[in-house]
């Protein structure tokens, strides 16, 4: 198949050397290009199982210097893009297939995808997740409609175990991958983002090595307008597509964290279908550090009141990071596409993030162990507008002179100009203050 479009020799040649696809238990993944005509066809078909969710101007934008709108797929019921795909997936299995069922393992998007709209379109749907999985993430499943079986330490534990009863049981095993009809679903994204922003100058995306959204996106996108430039966003950590794209095929010996914090941001790379796509229609891949993320995060959920996990604010990352500067002035569009972020990491993202920002900050000081000492301390913080979050008295351990106390604050500011004002008024008064380096 080939993609009928302006770009159409560009395109023809992105797919060329794809090789056939493995036999394997899964969906096969369909070797030939995605059309605009499959893009628009997915987009019709799913319209009534995911939300056209908005592209929003940002108050982030003065801040950067440029028109920045944010399309907002972490409002999917699922709290992912990955809907898009996996409905149309749903919906193109056979009648017969559909009876007997599917089967995921993991507790990726992807999985939590598969258990809600297989539930919704009445298709019997068995998720295995390792038994090191969170709690909420199985309830979350379950009260999707799904099966959920707890099985094995690892992802490979779970993933040999649920190959094992797809063939026992004849049901579909799924996994993400770059198929024909996966791609066109995901490409919807771009779709609704040309309408939804006149002017497009740049889209950013999340990258990594599930770059599925990126590149069925881009061909949505580049059809419709070759002048707008598509960008790609990974971690610095897991370059696995800047890789990939170097050694012109999909690499698996890229060192993968499982920490659920970066979630698909660090997988693998998965199929030649999306990596070709990629290097022939995506202008840039940029790479960010950890600290951009969550400050990412942080700007997000004190600009827009959205809670977003790693893969989801590693587009707007790029931005925070200054790794786009030709986009100033530019009209942008950033696709924040996830917002499943577990409770107990929230809360350490966050005060990480205020920390990296310069908006938390501790000190220590030694003080006369005197009446009105401590008063003292108190009134310069007051006077300096510093929120005191804690503070902590050390008499036995402390190694200078008789009678005095080392005093460890910490305190909150406004930004780093702020801390820089607070940090000079304390060596002023007490030239042996020692601040924590973050």
């Amino acid at each position: 198949m080939k993609i009928v479009s302006r770009n159409e020799e560009l395109l023809r040649d992105a797919l060329s050397c794809i090789p056939q696809p493995s036999s394997r238990a899964s969906l096969a993944s369909c070797n030939k290009l995605i059309r605009f005509e499959d893009i628009s066809a997915a987009a019709f078909k799913i319209q009534c199982g995911v939300q056209k969710t908005p592209c929003m101007y940002s108050r982030l934008s003065k801040q950067y210097g440029m028109d920045i709108y944010l399309k907002k797929e972490f409002l999917q019921y699922t709290g992912s893009v990955k809907e898009r795909g996996v409905l149309y997936l749903l919906m193109s299995l056979p009648q017969e297939q559909q009876r007997k069922g599917v089967i995921v393992s993991s507790d990726s998007n992807f999985s939590m995808a598969v258990a809600y709209h297989a539930s919704e379109l009445r298709i019997p749907v068995f998720v295995i997740m390792p038994t090191s999985t969170a709690p909420a993430r199985v309830k979350t499943c379950r009260d999707y409609g799904a099966m959920v079986i707890s099985y094995g330490a690892t992802d490979k534990d779970s993933q040999l175990h649920a190959r094992r009863l797809a063939q026992e049981n004849s049901y579909l095993y799924l996994e993400e991958e770059d198929s024909a009809v996966y791609l066109s679903g995901l490409g919807t994204v771009g779709l609704e983002m040309y309408e939804q922003v006149p002017k497009l100058d740049a889209v950013i995306f999340p990258a990594g090595g599930h770059c599925g959204l990126l590149a069925g996106s881009a061909a949505a996108l580049k059809h419709l307008n070759p002048h707008i430039s598509v960008i790609g966003v990974e971690s610095e950590s897991f370059p696995v597509l800047q890789q990939s794209l170097k050694a012109g095929h999909p690499t698996d010996d890229q060192a993968c964290n499982n920490h659920h914090f970066y979630g698909d941001v660090s997988g693998v790379c998965f199929g030649s279908n999306s990596l070709q796509l990629t290097g022939k229609l995506v202008d840039k891949v940029v790479a960010v550090r950890e600290e951009d993320i969550l400050i990412s995060m942080l700007r997000l959920l004190e600009y827009e009141r959205a809670t977003i996990d790693a893969e989801g604010a590693i587009g707007l990352a790029a931005l925070v990071a200054g790794k786009l500067p030709e986009l100033k002035g530019k009209r942008v569009a950033v696709v924040i596409c996830s917002g499943n972020l577990e409770l107990h990491l929230l809360q350490q993202c966050i005060a990480r993030a205020l920390t990296l920002d310069n908006r938390v900050c501790r000190f220590s000081l030694v003080i006369s162990d005197c009446p009105g000492d401590m008063s003292k301390l108190l009134e310069i913080l007051a006077r300096e507008e510093a929120r005191v979050l804690d503070i902590k008295q050390e008499r036995t351990f402390v190694t200078s002179e008789l009678f005095t106390i080392q005093v460890i604050c910490t305190v909150e500011t406004r930004d780093k100009i702020h801390t820089a004002q607070l940090r000079n008024a304390l060596l002023e008064r007490y030239p042996t203050t020692a601040w924590t380096e973050r």
